[in-house]
């Protein structure tokens, strides 16, 4: 990719021809893309946990039936212990906090999951296990092989729709229908 003309706050949609058991059928919402690399969050991919167990493990007693019956996300393959928090900026600031947008955070620090514990954490939020990261050119050579399509974020898909949904909605975003694409992958 040219300089300057990088993915952050985009999705990624697996085209169905993507093989690789980490991201078939994946919507990831890239969080940070420089020369450097990318980071991500896939979006659509339920653990069998709840968020009860992630606040059991770090202490954070709470009453909220919603909040302790909420799922956590399988985020990526790599360091899956690590914990991310996908929300919408709140009026506070938390510790290890990135700006993906003007409408969403990720935060990689306890404090959030405390306040989200006694009631003061962000209104919307999404939490993962581990992340999708590439090195430096590597998202773009996938993207020159046809193995995502690229579609502007929209929160609604993230914190609105139900993860089975998430990967057809968000190539509908581009007018695309996943159903009617071959699983062959190839250029002209």
């Amino acid at each position: 990719m040219a300089t300057g003309e990088y993915l952050g706050n985009q999705l990624l949609v697996a085209m169905p021809s993507l093989a690789d058991p980490n991201f078939s059928h994946s919507v990831t919402l890239i969080c940070e893309h420089n020369q450097r690399g990318a980071l991500g969050l896939v979006i659509n991919r339920p653990l069998e946990m709840r968020m009860s167990e992630v606040l059991d493990q770090l202490a954070l007693p709470t009453e909220d039936a919603r909040l302790r019956g909420m799922p956590v996300l399988a985020g990526g393959p790599v360091q899956r212990d690590r914990g991310f928090v996908l929300h919408r900026p709140g009026p506070r600031r938390w510790e290890s906090t990135m700006q993906v947008s003007d409408t969403l955070h990720v935060t990689t620090s306890r404090d959030v999951l405390a306040s989200m514990a006694q009631g003061d954490g962000p209104e919307q939020a999404v939490i993962a296990l581990g992340y999708a990261g590439w090195e430096a050119g590597q998202l773009d050579e996938e993207l020159l092989q046809n193995a995502w399509l690229t579609v502007p974020c929209d929160d609604a898909l993230i914190f609105e729709l139900p993860f089975e949904q998430r990967w057809h909605a968000a190539a509908r975003l581009l007018g695309v229908e996943l159903s009617r694409i071959s699983t062959q992958a190839g250029r002209a």
